[in-house]
């Protein structure tokens, strides 16, 4: 990279929930592995950790990003604040920033300290400093309802980049940069369709990729049509906080009849379960004694009391992981456990595929909405494709998959890496636009 008269073919996958970046050089991809505890990993959380230390007599406030953050986050005694999911956030025109610990940060400058540590991780591996990237972007940003809400969260996205460092970057959509990553296996030409399944957004594109349209050069005519909604993983997530844990915390339960059989707990504090990153929001003085009288007069303090120590001890990640092993499991079996056990508060529970099901059944028909326009606007049948591709974490919920599979048949479905494949195909990508 160092002897190299032009930049490196890099490719970022900035996701809501994960990240990935890439190397394309001489026909084939590295990507980044990122330290961890007992090893490395090739996806690196998209969170960031702050927490005051103290340093020479004088308190500073440090920040920690990816495992490294999480890890800080899960051994801290008094916790610092955990945040997640800004991606959701880019469209925002209301959240320009936030004071954290006594210090303002702007919105931007909390995204760019996790793009910098993607950066110097991928400086150490590849050696030679980075300044240009083909950076991914969703078919439509969480939140985004005109134009001008995408082209904003675009010129924030921007910024973040240059904050951490970059002198140059692309934006390629990320389901087109997941067919470049399939494109890579093919030897002929295929009408393909990409769905490409993040944590906040699900976005569509349907392209004619394969060798020969690479030998003749690409052109506008070769991407038929994108479609893309804000929900995806994150969605699903919530709706099992909504349906399942929420009721075991004292969801829907009631005051003794004496107070003339109100909710014991308000409703927006259970809203606040549904993004675990929130939880933190709630240990003010305030919540504890709405809690503590709620509990005080419910007709089930022990579920008040579940959810007393849930904030108390600050479990929000513990208890995102235990939503994630149930999704995971649900994958492949047609009933699971939801397990949750830290220190006092266990919660046990059997869940069905179907149960499930039913709990996201809204957001599956608004996948099948988006996947059924853009067939429509294209103005072309199911049977033209070839291949069906899908990557994100959430193209393994069976349910999700079925979707396809119903439309093109389960044979021209196909499944990428769930967490690198945009970044690969944003490196080819980038090899193509350098060369």
């Amino acid at each position: 990279m160092q002897n190299s008269p032009t930049p490196a073919a890099i490719g970022i996958d900035f996701g809501t929930t994960n990240s990935s970046v890439a190397l394309a050089a001489g026909g084939s991809v590295e990507l980044v592995r990122f330290p961890r505890r007992g090893g490395e990993t090739e996806s690196f959380r998209s969170v960031l950790y702050l927490e005051r230390v103290r340093q020479a007599g004088h308190f500073r406030i440090g920040s920690w990003t990816g495992p490294s953050a999480i890890e800080h986050y899960l051994d801290a005694e008094k916790k610092g604040r955990l945040i997640q999911s800004l991606k959701s956030y880019l469209s925002s025109g209301n959240l320009t920033g936030t004071e954290i610990l006594g210090r303002h940060f702007s919105f931007e400058d909390l995204i760019s300290r996790i793009l910098t540590d993607l950066r110097l991780n991928a400086e150490r591996q590849f050696g030679g400093e980075i300044r240009y990237a083909m950076v991914g972007r969703p078919v439509r940003f969480v939140g985004a309802e005109t134009a001008e809400d995408e082209v904003f969260a675009v010129s924030r996205l921007q910024r973040a980049f240059e904050l951490a460092g970059f002198e140059r970057i692309e934006f390629a959509m990320e389901p087109v940069a997941a067919a470049y990553a399939y494109e890579a296996t093919l030897d002929h030409d295929e009408l393909i369709l990409i769905g490409d399944f993040g944590g906040g957004t699900s976005d569509f594109s349907l392209l004619r990729v394969g060798p020969g349209i690479r030998r003749r050069g690409r052109s506008a005519n070769d991407l038929l049509g994108n479609s893309g909604l804000g929900l995806a993983g994150d969605a699903f997530d919530a709706r099992i906080v909504r349906k399942l844990v929420s009721p075991a915390l004292g969801a829907g339960t009631l005051l003794h009849p004496a107070s003339k059989m109100l909710p014991a707990v308000p409703a927006w504090i259970y809203s606040n379960l549904e993004r675990w990153h929130y939880l933190s929001f709630l240990r003010t003085r305030n919540v504890t004694e709405i809690l503590k009288s709620a509990r005080a007069r419910a007709m089930e303090p022990e579920k008040i009391e579940a959810l007393i120590t849930l904030v108390e001890e600050d479990l929000g990640f513990q208890l995102h992981q235990a939503v994630q092993r149930l999704k995971y499991e649900l994958s492949s079996a047609e009933t699971a456990e939801f397990l949750f056990v830290d220190g006092t508060l266990e919660l046990r529970m059997a869940v069905t595929r179907s149960e499930f099901e039913s709990w996201i059944a809204d957001e599956l028909a608004a996948i099948e909405g988006c996947v059924d326009s853009l067939f429509q606007s294209a103005g072309i049948g199911f049977g033209s494709v070839d291949r069906v591709f899908l990557t994100g974490g959430t193209s393994f919920v069976p349910a999700v998959r079925s979707i396809f599979e119903r439309r093109f048949g389960a044979d021209r479905v196909r499944r990428g890496n769930e967490f690198t494949s945009v970044a690969r195909g944003l490196a080819l990508r980038a090899a193509e636009s350098l060369a």
